[in-house]
Order: structure tokens, then sequence, then C-alpha cells
């Protein structure tokens, strides 16, 4: 069975966030990945592939068998037509939370090309979030805290809270993986509101906020936890590499989802 190469997105930062940097470097780039993907995509039996945000998306989405679009900093509201005022001053280079309009695109992009060519994708956090845009969805813009703590104050990976079931809608991919529930991490202080086209629902907590979206009849999946940093590996990445494997070996969708 042939190792399918799955992409991963990340982030672009100024070389002079890192600790210790030298000073000559300082405002030289860095492509930023976290390596908990890499690692989880192998232990699955796939090949992590880093995509920067330098390429074209169709380019390199003929070339991967499986896409993940990683967590990070919100969405720029301008994308889904969110009111929050973002200070054009703060550079996402030099601040990890600053929305960051060329990895909105770049990542949007490498999404509508994957739907397009049937590659399967799996969206994290924010992937779960630009999934649900890229598709015509909208956000709610911030989650009130309540009985269940979305966004948790804990480091990661030991983050989320004890209580943080989700619940899982019966034949979804989900349901199929980790059966009627499953209590999971979270560092999130917004979510899914109006589905994008031809997505449903099929993970919410108690307090209604959706935690998984399917897209009807494609290997295409989001959920708002971080299932990199879950304590026992998570099944969605041998998920993942299954259909991967699978979609590597047929020919591209026909006119694909309109996007």
């Amino acid at each position: 069975m042939p190792q399918p190469l799955i992409g991963i997105t990340g982030r672009r930062l100024s070389l002079g966030m890192v600790a210790r940097t030298s000073r000559r470097f300082q405002f030289q780039f860095i492509n930023s990945y976290f390596s908990a993907f890499g690692d989880n995509v192998a232990a699955a039996g796939g090949i992590p592939v880093n995509v920067p945000f330098n390429v074209d998306a169709e380019r390199v989405v003929e070339r991967l068998d499986g896409l993940i679009v990683t967590g990070g900093q919100d969405i720029h509201p301008s994308r889904w037509g969110g009111s929050v005022h973002v200070d054009p001053a703060v550079d996402p280079r030099w601040d990890h939370d600053a929305p960051d309009l060329d990895r909105d695109d770049h990542e949007a992009a490498l999404i509508v090309a994957a739907l397009q060519a049937d590659v399967p994708i799996l969206g994290v956090c924010r992937g779960h979030q630009l999934l649900n845009v890229v598709l015509g969805g909208t956000l709610v813009e911030h989650l009130d805290e309540g009985r269940i703590v979305h966004a948790s104050p804990n480091f990661a990976p030991d983050g989320g809270d004890d209580e943080h079931t989700v619940s899982f809608t019966p034949g979804s991919v989900a349901h199929t993986l980790y059966g009627p529930r499953r209590v999971v991490n979270s560092w999130h202080h917004q979510a899914v509101d109006r589905l994008g086209r031809g997505l449903t629902v099929t993970g919410s907590t108690a307090d209604g906020v959706v935690e998984a979206i399917q897209l009807a009849d494609r290997p295409v999946v989001g959920v708002q936890w971080h299932p990199e940093w879950m304590a026992s590996p998570d099944p969605l990445f041998d998920w993942l590499v299954a259909r991967s494997v699978t979609s590597a070996s047929r020919p591209a969708m026909a006119g694909g989802v309109t996007c």
C-alpha cells in the first residue's frame, strides 16, 4: 500500500519572535509548523509535507493525497462579514494572534483546490472554521464562557475542560470513529455559526457549540478541538491517511464543489 503525501499548513513569522535569535536575522521570515501534526500523520502511515505560503494551490494539491488545515489565529472578519475591528498596524509576522490575510488566502486557495480535486481534507480548529467560511458559512464572533469552557486557560497539550464532551451524529465519520461521544481539549473563542454549502453538523457540545462538521458524501471533515494534542492517538489521522490512499488511486472529480 502506498504511503500518501499529506499536506500540512502553518504560519509565517519573523525570526525575531524566537527567543535568543541573533539580531542580525530578526527581520527574516520563518515558516512555522506544529510537529505534532507530522508525528501523527507518520504514525498513521502517511508522509507529512509542510506546505509554505509561496506555492500555487492547484499545482501543490495535484501532488498531495490529503490536506490538513491547522489551527491558529482568527480568520480575518472581512472574509465572512464579521464586525470586529482589526488594527491594520498589527503585523501577523510579529504577533501570532493577529489575523493574517495572506494565510487566509493561502489556506482558502488550498481548500478550494482540494475540494475540486476530491482530495481528503481535515480542518482543525481555525481550519475547521475556515472550511466553513470557504463554503459560504459564517462564524460566532465570540463565545461567552458558561458552564462549558471553550477557551481553556491550560497549556497545550494538557488543556481543556474535563467535562468538555462532544456528542456525535449517528452515521457520521465522527460517530464511526468515536462512538456517541468523546471528551476533547479546547482552545477557541469563535465557532461555526451558519453552515457553508453542503456541510452538516456532526458533533456539538451540550451548550450547542458546533464541534464537528462534514461535507456530504465527501472525505472532508472539520473538528473544533486539537486531535494532534489529545492524550491518546486520535483516530482522525488514521481516517485521513486511509481516505488519502483511496483518493490517490482514483481520478479527480469533474467540477468539484462550488466554492
